[in-house]
């Protein structure tokens, strides 16, 4: 038997007391670990498992709604669930423990396989289909993020979470509904998701446009979960609310608006143009009443209309306006003195000035006209006559205080200013086209602003769309009051709804007469310039107001680019259609004076067929 050297015990007793003193250490600064961590900074440690378990969650706003002016919802919001359920969770072979819905004790205990015949139920869906959802297929990988079901109702989720299956939630969706379809719909414009689908962001018109408004402020709710990932129940919870958009309240009247639509469209057809627009506006406010679009948007299905007509055409699509536009030319000079209504001129047919030949759309003998006839009968040749005594600068500086060059903001994005170059830029023949409303653009916005200002006694006002916004706790905030200025004097206003009477009653515009009202206004055909500059269609028009003797109402009615032949061309009974309907649902007595027109010629000549 062998015998351990003392050399070797030695080692190894050496080795034992490094093994046992490196335990200690080791010993001791778990220890100290430990106490550090429970006691001296156990403040510290909790922080950090609560940073670990806390989440904060952003909750939405509910966006406002867009009213006309009756109060009827043209736009709204609505909650809906997406019912979505983590399959890795549900064992089809473990009961479900519920509170009973009627009677009896009031807990019970059902299978996987009754609760999802009673989810399909709900739903109105085939079981089959639940179930695979639900659980899942058999044999193959669960599904963390199934969807059961997609956007239904607050009382379908309701009922199915009585159901208490496994991990089955409804995640808050909003969705934005337009319950009268196509009314207003380019007004109105539409909206896209957001990338949580929990809120929307306007894309078109109003939606887009008053969006920070609509949209409102997000609320945050901080609260801390467990390890399965739901929330602690007794744990605090700290919450931000929501703060819901603005309701918009508009100057518009549905009903108003889906005539205008209307007529629009069945013009439209009728001629087979481009597109027909109609506006209605209150004289003596400025309010819009209706701006319609034959082609129309439906804000639920924006896809289904062309890109270009997802807007509204009566404010981005400027034209030269032809004879509208010597509204303009005629006030100008009426308030600056050179002519007055009964002043005698020698008309004829064609009229060269500055090497320049001016031609009326009809040849006709040469006649001796007033000052009112030659705007009754709208000749191009006595216009220039009559323009021509002012200068240049002089008639420009009507034409802007009448609005024209200037984009109306009505409250929506991409309003057109349409073209009006300063008159030191007029080329020879430019500064004869301006007087009869061609060498510039303008809107059919544009011109049932110059109609109101006319019929308001001289006072242009700023047309409106929007009357109100009315905050979530019901408290209205008016907008800025619209801008007004004085443009003629009331001498001339009345001498122009005079001649405007002339109109209907004499000349171009006899097919716009409205039963039981005087009518005024002024009737229209310009060149339409295409792609290349160059004229190759027309845009008819006609601009009127009523009653006279109080005018309370105009409207415009644009039609561009109709085919077929000019002459059979006529938007009067659109006109007639949408000023009847609007002055009966306004209530605006009938005339109770008779006419006053001007005469169209002098002396003998008045008897003279054109």
């Amino acid at each position: 038997m062998s015998k351990e050297s003392p050399t070797t015990a030695g080692t190894i007793k050496l080795r034992l007391r490094m093994v046992v003193a490196i335990s200690l250490v080791l010993l001791m600064l778990t220890g100290g670990r430990l106490l550090f961590v429970q006691s001296l900074n156990a403040k510290a440690v909790a922080a950090v498992a609560v940073d670990n378990r806390t989440r904060v969650q952003e909750t939405q706003p509910k966006r406002g709604q867009i009213l006309d002016t009756r109060g009827t919802i043209l736009a709204t919001s609505v909650d809906r669930y997406d019912l979505v359920i983590d399959q890795r969770k549900v064992e089809a072979d473990k009961p479900i423990v519920r509170k009973k819905p009627t009677g009896g004790a009031t807990r019970e205990t059902v299978s996987i396989e009754s609760a999802v015949e009673e989810l399909a139920g709900i739903l109105d869906q085939d079981v089959n289909t639940v179930r695979t959802a639900v659980v899942g297929d058999p044999g193959a990988n669960k599904n963390a993020y199934s969807i059961v079901a997609k956007g239904v109702t607050p009382e379908v989720r309701n009922a199915v979470m009585e159901l208490r299956i496994p991990t089955l939630t409804g995640q808050l969706r909003s969705e934005r509904l337009y319950p009268n379809g196509v009314v207003a719909g380019p007004l109105l414009g539409f909206v896209m998701n957001s990338k949580d689908q929990q809120s929307h962001q306007g894309a078109e018109g109003l939606e887009l446009s008053q969006d920070k408004r609509l949209r409102g402020t997000a609320g945050k709710r901080t609260f801390e979960i467990g390890a399965d990932g739901v929330r602690i129940p007794v744990a605090e919870m700290t919450e931000v609310p929501a703060i819901d958009g603005q309701d918009i309240k508009l100057t518009t009247d549905g009903d108003i608006q889906f005539i205008a639509q209307e007529e629009a469209l069945k013009k439209q057809k009728q001629f087979n143009a481009e597109w027909v627009s109609v506006v209605v506006e209150e004289v003596k406010t400025g309010r819009l009443i209706a701006i319609g679009d034959s082609n129309q948007l439906d804000p639920n299905d924006p896809s289904a209309t062309e890109a270009r007509f997802r807007t509204s055409a009566s404010i981005t699509d400027a034209f030269e306006p032809g004879s509208t536009g010597k509204v303009p030319t005629f006030a100008a000079a009426l308030e600056e003195g050179v002519v007055k209504p009964t002043d005698a001129f020698k008309v004829p047919h064609a009229y060269t000035i500055n090497k320049e030949i001016i031609n009326d759309s009809l040849k006709h003998p040469t006649y001796d006209m007033t000052v009112a006839g030659i705007f009754a009968r709208s000749y191009n040749t006595g216009t220039v006559m009559v323009g021509n005594k002012m200068s240049n600068e002089t008639r420009y500086k009507y034409m802007r205080k009448l609005g024209l060059g200037k984009a109306i903001d009505i409250g929506l994005s991409g309003a057109s200013q349409g073209i009006l170059a300063p008159p030191e830029t007029w080329e020879r023949r430019q500064q004869y086209a301006t007087m009869f409303g061609q060498a510039y653009t303008q809107t059919a916005l544009h011109t049932a602003q110059i109609t109101q200002a006319i019929a308001n006694g001289g006072v242009r006002i700023d047309p409106t769309l929007i009357d109100s916004y009315i905050n979530p706790d019901g408290s209205i905030e008016k907008p800025p009051a619209p801008k007004t200025e004085r443009v003629v004097s009331k001498k001339t206003s009345k001498e122009m709804l005079r001649m405007m009477e002339t109109v209907v009653l004499e000349g171009t515009g006899t097919k716009m007469a409205v039963s039981g009202y005087r009518v005024g206004g002024k009737s229209g055909t310009g060149q339409a310039a295409g792609p290349s500059g160059g004229y190759d269609g027309y845009t008819s028009s006609f601009a009127g107001v009523a009653p006279l003797d109080d005018p309370q109402i105009s409207v415009v009615v644009t039609m561009y680019r109709p085919k077929g032949d000019w002459k059979s061309w006529s938007v009067g009974d659109t006109f007639s259609e949408v000023m009847s309907k609007t002055l009966n649902a306004y209530n605006v007595p009938p005339s109770n004076s008779k006419p006053k027109d001007y005469d169209v010629f002098i002396g003998s000549e008045q008897k003279k067929s054109w």
